[in-house]
């Protein structure tokens, strides 16, 4: 149903579509083709639906002839890879992009001797809608061959800021289809079939066997506490499940890009230091179809509009950091709090980032005293206005629009 549904809205909207493929080129096609240059196998990896095989047929389009393009999700090209040694060495001169490589996790050891008897750089591209962590197999038979780049949704830095445009992708998320579609019923219709086609198709194609009525249950559930710290026991007796199987569905999500877990910062203070995780909903536009979220107007009267704005202004942020730095939050018994605390290697000590859906961001109490704990470097307030001024010494008042300042510290 949803192939249908995204066929009637390319057919619709053709300009959309070519939108789409520009602005997939412009984020992330260079650092597709660096990695390609310097290693033997490059995963890309990305929820369903973000434009992997649109990048990926790009690079094809520019290699005429010198490409195999193969969906695993095709019968047709399946029946290809019935001995796939004797077939992909027959092509070890061309780059060969296999699509939806979880389907067939037989296929890494069988790239493994390819690859060390005829090495050289871009000899094939793996696409996924997995995480390295659930393709632990392609780790294992590929290590020191592979490396992995990470096709998100659209983030501000791509999309701008003119008129609209930032509502606009915090309500409907960045998913292309969604954030370009025709009108706000369109892009709540398409990510309402993108949840129910995740559960019913893509997640048992990886090879898990969860009733999708349950899982929905647990992603709305998340959906409920988005942005606040994880407790398994709360979540199973709600759910009338076990503490492990709840681990288990949030790994799901986890791994198939739909949830992000963000670890607690251990500092080295005398504090009492909590020791959850905290959890999100990686796109903001599908936290809002499980909330039945469907307009602008809708969700800013919402209960959830404030954590909802956190939650997507900090993907903003997380999508521009480089792969050396890390992220985490802060949080003590004592009442010290920081949103989001990052490392970067060429910066001494922490940076710390606080998110405040207001047009005047106070801090509480407990930011400043999560700057002291970890003797912050320095300390953004990313707020949704769009003036820069300074609220203490090293701590700056930064508008969405211009979050990299963040990354260019």
């Amino acid at each position: 149903m949803l192939g249908v549904y995204l066929v009637q809205i390319y057919l619709a909207n053709l300009k959309a579509a070519f939108k789409i493929a520009r602005m997939i080129e412009r984020r992330d096609k260079a650092r597709l083709e660096s990695l390609l240059g310097s290693f033997p196998v490059v995963g890309l990896v990305g929820a369903r639906q973000v434009g992997k095989t649109t990048l990926a047929r790009m690079l094809a389009e520019e290699r005429p002839g010198r490409v195999i393009y193969l969906d695993l999700e095709r019968p047709s090209d399946l029946a290809r890879l019935a001995e796939p040694e004797l077939y992909l060495r027959q092509h070890e001169e061309r780059l060969v992009i296999l699509d939806e490589i979880q389907r067939r996790p037989d296929l890494f050891p069988v790239l493994r001797p390819l690859v060390d008897a005829r090495r050289r750089s871009g000899r094939f591209l793996l696409l996924g809608s997995a995480s390295p962590e659930l393709l632990r197999r392609s780790s294992e038979s590929l290590a020191g061959r592979i490396a992995y780049h990470e096709l998100g949704p659209f983030c501000l830095a791509e999309v701008g800021c003119e008129g609209n445009t930032a509502d606009r992708l915090w309500c409907r998320g960045g998913f292309p289809v969604s954030f370009l579609a025709g009108s706000d019923e369109r892009s709540f219709r398409w990510r309402e079939a993108f949840v129910q086609t995740h559960l019913e198709r893509d997640i048992p194609g990886f090879g898990i066997h969860v009733a999708p009525t349950v899982l929905r249950r647990f992603w709305q559930m998340i959906a409920h506490c988005h942005g606040q710290l994880w407790n398994a026991s709360k979540v199973a007796s709600s759910l009338g499940a076990t503490v492990p199987s709840i681990q288990r569905y949030l790994d799901i999500l986890e791994y198939t890009f739909m949830v992000r877990r963000l670890s607690p910062f251990h500092a080295n203070v005398k504090k009492r230091l909590v020791k959850a995780p905290k959890v999100y909903l990686r796109d903001s536009g599908l936290l809002h179809v499980l909330l039945g979220i469907r307009h602008l107007e809708d969700l800013i009267g919402h209960p959830s509009a404030g954590p909802s704005w956190e939650g997507w202004a900090m993907e903003q942020l997380l999508a521009l950091l480089p792969d050396s730095w890390q992220s985490f939050f802060y949080r003590t018994r004592a009442g010290a709090e920081i949103d989001l605390v990052l490392l970067a290697p060429a910066v001494r000590r922490p940076i710390a980032v606080e998110f405040k859906w207001s047009a005047a961001p106070r801090p509480s109490k407990g930011f400043w005293l999560g700057i002291q704990d970890i003797q912050a470097e320095q300390g953004f307030v990313v707020y949704p206005g769009e003036e820069v001024y300074p609220l203490k010494e090293n701590v700056t008042a930064l508008p969405i629009c211009a979050v990299e300042r963040v990354v260019q510290t």
